[in-house]
């Protein structure tokens, strides 16, 4: 479970403090999909890296599956971090000299795990976005579709508790950017909780609530239908 109260991040110049959230209060249950929308400026990617430990935050309390941000060393964050995050941004965040495979491994050699485990894990989250096959191929052999599930398959290898997506679908197409949202779902069916911040109204009502962002507060709150399920179709979608 995710739960902030009363949150506040300022960032501070010499003559202006600028509040990109304010008195920011939010449950987040496990296991639940969120979409965060909102106005450029809205505070959407300073919630998501406050969420994501990426950033500080200056007053309000936060607790992470009961754990106390605010009390934790920054070697403690980093180990929260590393365990329970996956992250997953529009600009994909390859590294162009990596194949797949080693993209993937990345974040687990932080994990200190066995070379075998480490392989089990890579081939699992491959063969779940449907690029198994593609385990040698360099991010410049992959469309922009392909390379954003490489970035899925890297955040989830880790079995993250939570899923942070920034604007993923920003440098994809509306088939591709379909396909991702797909894939979201049926990593969400399987028990992980999805923060999604994006600009398009359609993607965010895949998902299970929408927040709506004005000026760093939450200027409205949006529950949606059960969706159908994604797992029987999100294959043939990635295929």
């Amino acid at each position: 479970m995710l739960k902030m109260n009363d949150v506040s991040k300022i960032y501070r110049t010499d003559l202006i403090e600028t509040y990109a959230l304010r008195k920011f209060s939010l449950e987040v249950t496990a296991g639940e999909f969120v979409a965060v929308t909102g106005p450029s400026g809205s505070g959407k990617t300073t919630f998501l890296n406050v969420a994501g430990l990426l950033e500080s935050f200056d007053s309000g309390s936060f607790q992470l599956d009961g754990t106390d941000v605010h009390e934790l060393s920054d070697d403690a964050r980093s180990r929260l971090r590393n365990e329970r995050i996956g992250f997953i941004f529009q600009s994909f965040n390859l590294i162009p000299d990596l194949n797949v495979r080693d993209n993937v491994e990345v974040p687990l050699r932080y994990r200190r795990l066995s070379a075998t485990d480490r392989s089990e894990r890579i081939a699992s989250a491959l063969e779940l976005v449907g690029l198994a096959s593609r385990m040698k191929h360099m991010p410049s052999q992959l469309s922009g579709g392909q390379q954003q599930r490489v970035a899925i398959a890297r955040a989830i290898a880790g079995d993250p508790a939570f899923l942070l997506a920034d604007e993923p679908t920003g440098n994809l197409d509306s088939l591709m950017a379909r396909q991702v949202v797909d894939l979201l779902e049926q990593i969400n069916e399987m028990g992980t909780t999805i923060l999604l911040v994006t600009h398009d109204p359609e993607l965010a009502r895949r998902a299970q609530r929408n927040v709506h962002l004005v000026d760093g507060q939450i200027a409205d709150f949006h529950a949606y239908e059960p969706r159908p399920s994604a797992a029987g179709n999100a294959g043939a979608a990635l295929a």
